[in-house]
Protein backbone atom coordinates (compact mmCIF):
# COMPACT_ATOMS: atom_id res chain seq x y z
CA UNK A 1 0.00 0.00 0.00
CA UNK A 2 1.19 3.49 -0.61
CA UNK A 3 1.98 6.16 1.76
CA UNK A 4 -0.80 8.35 2.36
CA UNK A 5 -0.05 12.27 3.22
CA UNK A 6 -3.31 13.72 2.51
CA UNK A 7 -5.74 14.37 5.81
CA UNK A 8 -9.12 15.22 4.37
CA UNK A 9 -10.92 13.81 1.78
CA UNK A 10 -11.26 15.59 -1.47
CA UNK A 11 -14.58 16.82 -2.49
CA UNK A 12 -14.58 14.54 -5.65
CA UNK A 13 -18.12 16.59 -7.07
CA UNK A 14 -16.00 19.88 -7.31
CA UNK A 15 -16.11 21.03 -10.89
CA UNK A 16 -12.90 21.51 -12.75
CA UNK A 17 -11.74 25.24 -11.85
CA UNK A 18 -12.24 28.01 -14.44
CA UNK A 19 -8.68 29.65 -15.37
CA UNK A 20 -7.82 33.39 -13.94
CA UNK A 21 -7.08 34.85 -17.80
CA UNK A 22 -10.80 34.15 -18.79
CA UNK A 23 -11.65 36.38 -16.13
CA UNK A 24 -11.07 39.74 -18.42
CA UNK A 25 -12.59 38.83 -21.01
CA UNK A 26 -15.67 37.73 -18.89
CA UNK A 27 -15.79 41.02 -17.04
CA UNK A 28 -15.58 42.79 -20.20
CA UNK A 29 -19.09 40.87 -21.69
CA UNK A 30 -20.87 40.79 -18.29
CA UNK A 31 -20.04 44.90 -18.50
CA UNK A 32 -21.68 45.32 -21.81
CA UNK A 33 -24.17 42.14 -21.53
CA UNK A 34 -23.11 40.87 -25.37
CA UNK A 35 -24.45 37.46 -24.56
CA UNK A 36 -25.60 36.66 -28.10
CA UNK A 37 -23.28 34.62 -30.19
CA UNK A 38 -23.69 35.96 -33.59
CA UNK A 39 -23.55 40.07 -32.85
CA UNK A 40 -19.85 39.72 -34.10
CA UNK A 41 -18.33 38.24 -36.63
CA UNK A 42 -15.88 37.19 -34.56
CA UNK A 43 -17.29 36.74 -31.21
CA UNK A 44 -15.98 34.12 -28.64
CA UNK A 45 -18.51 31.53 -29.57
CA UNK A 46 -17.06 31.58 -33.13
CA UNK A 47 -13.27 31.41 -32.22
CA UNK A 48 -13.87 28.40 -30.39
CA UNK A 49 -15.41 26.69 -32.67
CA UNK A 50 -12.47 27.09 -35.00
CA UNK A 51 -10.11 26.51 -32.23
CA UNK A 52 -12.25 22.92 -31.28
CA UNK A 53 -12.20 21.39 -34.46
CA UNK A 54 -8.35 22.25 -35.27
CA UNK A 55 -8.11 20.67 -31.60
CA UNK A 56 -9.87 17.47 -32.33
CA UNK A 57 -9.07 17.43 -36.13
CA UNK A 58 -12.14 17.55 -37.40
CA UNK A 59 -13.27 20.22 -40.99
CA UNK A 60 -16.16 22.20 -38.97
CA UNK A 61 -17.68 22.82 -35.27
CA UNK A 62 -20.85 23.79 -33.82
CA UNK A 63 -20.65 25.15 -30.48
CA UNK A 64 -24.62 24.59 -29.43
CA UNK A 65 -26.23 24.18 -25.39
CA UNK A 66 -25.54 21.14 -24.57
CA UNK A 67 -24.46 17.54 -25.50
CA UNK A 68 -28.11 16.54 -25.68
CA UNK A 69 -28.78 19.43 -28.39
CA UNK A 70 -25.66 18.16 -30.18
CA UNK A 71 -26.85 14.35 -30.14
CA UNK A 72 -30.77 15.81 -31.31
CA UNK A 73 -28.95 18.16 -34.23
CA UNK A 74 -27.07 15.18 -35.57
CA UNK A 75 -29.97 12.72 -35.73
CA UNK A 76 -32.01 15.75 -37.76
CA UNK A 77 -29.25 16.27 -39.59
CA UNK A 78 -28.65 12.30 -41.36
CA UNK A 79 -32.45 13.17 -42.17
CA UNK A 80 -33.56 10.01 -40.89
CA UNK A 81 -37.24 8.59 -41.74
CA UNK A 82 -39.86 9.73 -39.13
CA UNK A 83 -40.13 6.09 -36.55
CA UNK A 84 -36.51 5.76 -37.89
CA UNK A 85 -34.17 3.07 -35.67
CA UNK A 86 -31.48 4.21 -34.02
CA UNK A 87 -29.29 1.70 -32.11
CA UNK A 88 -27.68 2.64 -28.77
CA UNK A 89 -26.33 0.83 -25.45
CA UNK A 90 -28.23 0.23 -23.01
CA UNK A 91 -25.62 1.90 -20.84
CA UNK A 92 -26.05 5.41 -21.16
CA UNK A 93 -27.07 8.68 -20.25
CA UNK A 94 -31.10 9.30 -20.04
CA UNK A 95 -30.08 12.39 -22.83
CA UNK A 96 -28.88 9.51 -25.63
CA UNK A 97 -32.41 7.97 -25.82
CA UNK A 98 -34.02 11.17 -25.73
CA UNK A 99 -32.28 12.59 -28.05
CA UNK A 100 -33.83 9.34 -30.06
CA UNK A 101 -36.84 10.47 -29.45
CA UNK A 102 -37.09 13.96 -29.65
CA UNK A 103 -35.75 13.29 -33.42
CA UNK A 104 -38.57 11.01 -34.18
CA UNK A 105 -36.96 8.07 -34.01
CA UNK A 106 -37.27 4.90 -32.16
CA UNK A 107 -34.38 3.48 -29.56
CA UNK A 108 -33.06 0.10 -30.22
CA UNK A 109 -31.20 -0.34 -27.02
CA UNK A 110 -28.08 -3.27 -27.17
CA UNK A 111 -26.55 -5.03 -24.62
CA UNK A 112 -23.55 -3.95 -22.51
CA UNK A 113 -20.89 -6.12 -20.85
CA UNK A 114 -19.32 -6.43 -17.60
CA UNK A 115 -16.67 -4.55 -19.02
CA UNK A 116 -19.55 -1.22 -19.62
CA UNK A 117 -18.93 -2.04 -23.47
CA UNK A 118 -21.51 -2.64 -26.55
CA UNK A 119 -21.76 -6.30 -26.57
CA UNK A 120 -20.65 -6.96 -30.22
CA UNK A 121 -22.94 -10.52 -30.75
CA UNK A 122 -26.35 -8.39 -29.93
CA UNK A 123 -24.37 -5.37 -31.47
CA UNK A 124 -24.23 -7.81 -35.07
CA UNK A 125 -28.17 -9.46 -34.48
CA UNK A 126 -29.50 -5.85 -34.11
CA UNK A 127 -27.76 -3.90 -36.62
CA UNK A 128 -29.84 -4.90 -39.67
CA UNK A 129 -32.77 -3.66 -38.18
CA UNK A 130 -31.26 0.04 -38.04
CA UNK A 131 -31.06 3.09 -39.69
CA UNK A 132 -28.35 4.44 -37.77
CA UNK A 133 -25.99 3.73 -34.52
CA UNK A 134 -25.86 6.67 -31.98
CA UNK A 135 -22.75 4.68 -29.90
CA UNK A 136 -22.18 6.68 -26.05
CA UNK A 137 -18.84 6.04 -24.85
CA UNK A 138 -20.30 5.87 -21.38
CA UNK A 139 -17.78 7.44 -18.72
CA UNK A 140 -15.06 6.94 -21.12
CA UNK A 141 -15.11 3.42 -21.83
CA UNK A 142 -14.82 2.57 -25.72
CA UNK A 143 -16.55 0.31 -27.55
CA UNK A 144 -14.63 -2.00 -30.33
CA UNK A 145 -14.64 0.46 -32.61
CA UNK A 146 -13.00 -1.29 -35.50
CA UNK A 147 -15.59 -3.85 -35.28
CA UNK A 148 -18.50 -1.41 -35.10
CA UNK A 149 -17.30 0.77 -37.66
CA UNK A 150 -16.78 -1.95 -40.33
CA UNK A 151 -19.72 -3.75 -39.64
CA UNK A 152 -21.81 -0.14 -39.89
CA UNK A 153 -19.61 0.68 -43.05
CA UNK A 154 -20.65 -2.44 -44.91
CA UNK A 155 -24.65 -2.11 -43.99
CA UNK A 156 -24.07 1.25 -45.07
CA UNK A 157 -25.12 3.10 -41.54
CA UNK A 158 -24.18 5.80 -40.04
CA UNK A 159 -22.54 6.27 -36.62
CA UNK A 160 -23.39 8.88 -35.10
CA UNK A 161 -20.64 9.06 -31.47
CA UNK A 162 -21.71 10.37 -27.77
CA UNK A 163 -18.09 11.70 -26.56
CA UNK A 164 -19.33 13.45 -23.93
CA UNK A 165 -17.08 11.65 -21.29
CA UNK A 166 -14.29 10.83 -24.10
CA UNK A 167 -12.61 14.05 -25.14
CA UNK A 168 -9.05 13.75 -24.96
CA UNK A 169 -9.40 9.84 -25.87
CA UNK A 170 -8.19 8.32 -28.77
CA UNK A 171 -8.76 4.96 -30.65
CA UNK A 172 -5.28 3.21 -32.60
CA UNK A 173 -4.13 6.97 -32.51
CA UNK A 174 -7.23 9.01 -33.68
CA UNK A 175 -9.51 11.02 -31.40
CA UNK A 176 -12.86 9.64 -30.56
CA UNK A 177 -15.11 11.54 -31.54
CA UNK A 178 -14.03 11.59 -35.42
CA UNK A 179 -14.75 8.21 -36.66
CA UNK A 180 -18.36 8.34 -37.01
CA UNK A 181 -20.31 10.81 -38.65
CA UNK A 182 -20.65 13.15 -36.39
CA UNK A 183 -18.92 13.54 -32.29
CA UNK A 184 -20.88 15.07 -29.57
CA UNK A 185 -18.95 16.73 -26.68
CA UNK A 186 -19.85 17.99 -23.28
CA UNK A 187 -19.22 21.42 -21.65
CA UNK A 188 -21.28 20.08 -18.54
CA UNK A 189 -19.22 21.01 -14.57
CA UNK A 190 -18.43 17.66 -14.74
CA UNK A 191 -16.53 17.15 -17.80
CA UNK A 192 -12.84 18.29 -18.52
CA UNK A 193 -13.70 21.46 -20.02
CA UNK A 194 -16.34 23.35 -17.77
CA UNK A 195 -18.76 25.81 -18.64
CA UNK A 196 -21.61 24.81 -16.52
CA UNK A 197 -23.69 23.70 -19.55
CA UNK A 198 -22.83 23.46 -23.19
CA UNK A 199 -21.45 21.10 -25.84
CA UNK A 200 -20.24 21.08 -29.18
CA UNK A 201 -20.42 19.13 -32.71
CA UNK A 202 -17.70 17.90 -35.01
CA UNK A 203 -18.05 16.54 -38.82
CA UNK A 204 -16.02 16.47 -41.86
CA UNK A 205 -19.01 16.93 -43.91
CA UNK A 206 -19.92 20.16 -44.67
CA UNK A 207 -23.80 18.90 -46.24
CA UNK A 208 -24.34 17.40 -42.50
CA UNK A 209 -22.85 20.88 -40.58
CA UNK A 210 -24.97 23.28 -42.49
CA UNK A 211 -28.32 21.33 -41.47
CA UNK A 212 -27.43 21.38 -38.25
CA UNK A 213 -26.01 25.36 -38.08
CA UNK A 214 -29.44 26.50 -39.35
CA UNK A 215 -31.26 24.15 -36.91
CA UNK A 216 -29.59 24.77 -34.17
CA UNK A 217 -30.92 28.53 -34.73
CA UNK A 218 -29.05 30.31 -37.17
CA UNK A 219 -31.20 32.71 -39.31
CA UNK A 220 -31.18 34.82 -42.07
CA UNK A 221 -27.86 35.40 -42.66
CA UNK A 222 -26.01 34.25 -39.21
CA UNK A 223 -24.75 31.26 -41.69
CA UNK A 224 -21.76 33.60 -42.07
CA UNK A 225 -19.97 33.77 -39.49
CA UNK A 226 -19.62 29.79 -39.86
CA UNK A 227 -16.80 28.28 -42.26
CA UNK A 228 -19.25 26.35 -44.33
CA UNK A 229 -19.12 27.02 -48.60
CA UNK A 230 -21.96 29.69 -49.38
CA UNK A 231 -23.08 27.14 -52.09
CA UNK A 232 -23.60 24.50 -49.17
CA UNK A 233 -25.57 26.52 -46.97
CA UNK A 234 -28.15 27.86 -50.07
CA UNK A 235 -29.31 24.27 -50.06
CA UNK A 236 -30.31 24.39 -46.83
CA UNK A 237 -30.88 28.08 -45.48
CA UNK A 238 -34.75 28.49 -45.48
CA UNK A 239 -35.76 24.41 -45.74
CA UNK A 240 -34.70 23.42 -42.03
CA UNK A 241 -37.19 23.94 -39.05
CA UNK A 242 -35.16 25.68 -36.63
CA UNK A 243 -34.67 25.13 -32.65
CA UNK A 244 -32.85 27.84 -30.41
CA UNK A 245 -29.90 25.88 -29.06
CA UNK A 246 -26.86 28.71 -29.50
CA UNK A 247 -23.88 28.60 -27.13
CA UNK A 248 -23.89 31.74 -25.94
CA UNK A 249 -20.29 34.08 -25.82
CA UNK A 250 -19.37 33.83 -22.08
CA UNK A 251 -19.62 29.94 -22.09
CA UNK A 252 -17.66 30.52 -25.34
CA UNK A 253 -15.51 32.13 -23.19
CA UNK A 254 -15.09 30.46 -20.49
CA UNK A 255 -13.99 27.21 -22.79
CA UNK A 256 -11.51 28.90 -24.79
CA UNK A 257 -9.61 29.44 -22.05
CA UNK A 258 -9.55 25.85 -20.59
CA UNK A 259 -8.63 24.42 -24.03
CA UNK A 260 -4.94 25.24 -23.61
CA UNK A 261 -5.04 23.19 -20.06
CA UNK A 262 -6.78 20.15 -22.05
CA UNK A 263 -3.59 17.61 -22.34
CA UNK A 264 -2.55 18.40 -19.24
CA UNK A 265 -5.93 17.49 -17.37
CA UNK A 266 -6.41 14.61 -19.79
CA UNK A 267 -2.76 13.33 -18.38
CA UNK A 268 -3.90 13.96 -15.11
CA UNK A 269 -6.88 12.30 -14.82
CA UNK A 270 -5.37 9.20 -16.51
CA UNK A 271 -2.65 9.10 -13.74
CA UNK A 272 -5.55 9.62 -10.99
CA UNK A 273 -7.51 7.14 -12.61
CA UNK A 274 -4.48 4.32 -13.54
CA UNK A 275 -3.45 4.72 -10.01
CA UNK A 276 -6.48 4.13 -7.84
CA UNK A 277 -7.46 1.02 -10.54
CA UNK A 278 -4.17 -0.36 -9.71
CA UNK A 279 -4.62 -0.55 -6.48
CA UNK A 280 -8.69 -1.52 -6.26
CA UNK A 281 -7.21 -4.33 -8.84
CA UNK A 282 -5.43 -6.15 -5.99
CA UNK A 283 -8.28 -6.57 -3.94
CA UNK A 284 -10.06 -9.85 -4.87
CA UNK A 285 -13.44 -8.88 -4.49
CA UNK A 286 -13.09 -5.47 -7.02
CA UNK A 287 -13.07 -6.23 -10.36
CA UNK A 288 -12.07 -3.35 -12.81
CA UNK A 289 -11.83 -3.96 -16.18
CA UNK A 290 -9.26 -2.98 -18.21
CA UNK A 291 -8.61 -0.66 -21.27
CA UNK A 292 -8.61 -2.10 -24.87
CA UNK A 293 -4.98 -2.31 -26.35
CA UNK A 294 -6.28 0.65 -29.15
CA UNK A 295 -7.80 2.64 -26.50
CA UNK A 296 -5.91 5.47 -24.63
CA UNK A 297 -8.46 6.77 -22.15
CA UNK A 298 -9.11 10.49 -20.83
CA UNK A 299 -10.92 9.65 -17.51
CA UNK A 300 -12.14 12.09 -14.78
CA UNK A 301 -14.27 9.05 -13.01
CA UNK A 302 -13.32 5.52 -12.27
CA UNK A 303 -16.15 2.46 -12.65
CA UNK A 304 -15.07 -0.92 -10.28
CA UNK A 305 -17.38 -3.97 -10.15
CA UNK A 306 -18.23 -5.76 -6.95
CA UNK A 307 -19.41 -9.24 -8.49
CA UNK A 308 -18.79 -10.75 -5.93
CA UNK A 309 -20.84 -9.23 -3.07
CA UNK A 310 -24.31 -9.31 -1.89
CA UNK A 311 -26.84 -6.57 -2.28
CA UNK A 312 -26.74 -6.30 1.33
CA UNK A 313 -22.81 -6.02 1.50
CA UNK A 314 -22.62 -3.80 -1.76
CA UNK A 315 -25.12 -1.44 0.78
CA UNK A 316 -23.15 -1.11 3.59
CA UNK A 317 -19.64 -0.65 1.34
CA UNK A 318 -21.71 2.59 -0.09
CA UNK A 319 -22.94 3.33 3.86
CA UNK A 320 -19.32 2.97 4.82
CA UNK A 321 -17.83 5.14 2.30
CA UNK A 322 -20.05 7.93 3.07
CA UNK A 323 -19.06 7.89 6.50
CA UNK A 324 -15.89 8.41 5.45
CA UNK A 325 -16.99 11.62 3.11
CA UNK A 326 -16.66 9.64 0.01
CA UNK A 327 -19.90 9.08 -2.56
CA UNK A 328 -20.20 6.49 -4.36
CA UNK A 329 -23.74 5.24 -6.63
CA UNK A 330 -23.92 1.63 -7.98
CA UNK A 331 -25.65 2.17 -11.08
CA UNK A 332 -28.67 -0.25 -10.92
CA UNK A 333 -29.16 0.13 -6.98
CA UNK A 334 -29.37 4.28 -6.75
CA UNK A 335 -33.33 5.01 -6.77
CA UNK A 336 -34.10 6.87 -10.16
CA UNK A 337 -30.91 6.83 -11.86
CA UNK A 338 -31.01 7.84 -15.36
CA UNK A 339 -28.10 5.47 -16.67
CA UNK A 340 -30.39 2.54 -15.62
CA UNK A 341 -32.40 1.60 -18.51
CA UNK A 342 -35.42 0.48 -16.71
CA UNK A 343 -36.11 4.15 -15.49
CA UNK A 344 -36.58 5.20 -18.67
CA UNK A 345 -40.22 5.24 -18.55
CA UNK A 346 -40.85 7.40 -21.67
CA UNK A 347 -40.12 4.59 -23.83
CA UNK A 348 -43.03 2.70 -25.31
CA UNK A 349 -40.84 -0.58 -24.90
CA UNK A 350 -38.34 -1.32 -22.71
CA UNK A 351 -36.73 -4.77 -22.99
CA UNK A 352 -35.12 -6.99 -20.72
CA UNK A 353 -31.41 -7.22 -20.94
CA UNK A 354 -30.18 -9.54 -18.48
CA UNK A 355 -26.34 -8.95 -19.18
CA UNK A 356 -26.65 -4.70 -18.77
CA UNK A 357 -28.91 -5.24 -15.74
CA UNK A 358 -26.54 -7.91 -13.77
CA UNK A 359 -23.61 -4.88 -14.67
CA UNK A 360 -25.75 -2.42 -13.58
CA UNK A 361 -26.22 -3.97 -10.25
CA UNK A 362 -22.72 -4.01 -8.82
CA UNK A 363 -21.02 -1.24 -11.18
CA UNK A 364 -19.63 1.33 -8.71
CA UNK A 365 -19.41 5.05 -9.94
CA UNK A 366 -16.78 7.28 -8.37
CA UNK A 367 -15.73 10.65 -9.62
CA UNK A 368 -12.07 11.29 -9.64
CA UNK A 369 -11.07 14.79 -10.96
CA UNK A 370 -8.10 15.44 -13.05
CA UNK A 371 -7.52 18.07 -10.02
CA UNK A 372 -6.69 15.89 -7.80
CA UNK A 373 -2.92 14.91 -6.18
CA UNK A 374 -1.71 11.46 -6.18
CA UNK A 375 -2.04 12.03 -2.68
CA UNK A 376 -5.58 12.32 -2.69
CA UNK A 377 -5.84 9.57 -4.52
CA UNK A 378 -4.47 6.98 -2.06
CA UNK A 379 -6.93 8.79 0.60
CA UNK A 380 -9.70 7.70 -1.87
CA UNK A 381 -8.11 4.23 -2.51
CA UNK A 382 -7.69 3.68 1.26
CA UNK A 383 -11.00 4.35 1.96
CA UNK A 384 -12.46 2.02 -0.40
CA UNK A 385 -10.21 -0.49 0.42
CA UNK A 386 -11.05 0.37 3.99
CA UNK A 387 -14.80 0.04 3.04
CA UNK A 388 -14.59 -3.16 1.25
CA UNK A 389 -13.03 -4.81 4.31
CA UNK A 390 -15.25 -3.86 6.78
Amino acid sequence: MSKTTATKMPDVTAAEPIPASAMSEVNRILGNGDLYRYTTAESPVTQLEREFATKIGSCYALAVSSCSAALFLSLMALDLRPGAKVLIPAFTFVAVPSAVVHADCVPVLCECGSNYRIDLDDFRRKLPEVDAVLISHMRGHTSEMDAIMAACDAADVPVIEDAAHSLGTTWDGRKIGTLGKMGCFSFQSYKLLNSGEGGIMVTDDPDLMARAIMMHGSYEDKWQHHDIPADVMAKVQTNMPMFGLRLNTLSGVLIRAQLEHLDRRVLDGRRNHDHVANRLSAINSVQVPAAYPAELRAPDSLQFNLPHLSDDEVDAFIDDAKRHGLHIQVFGRSKNNSRAYWNWGFLDDVPELPQTRAMLMRACDLRLPARLTLAECDLIADTLIAALGD
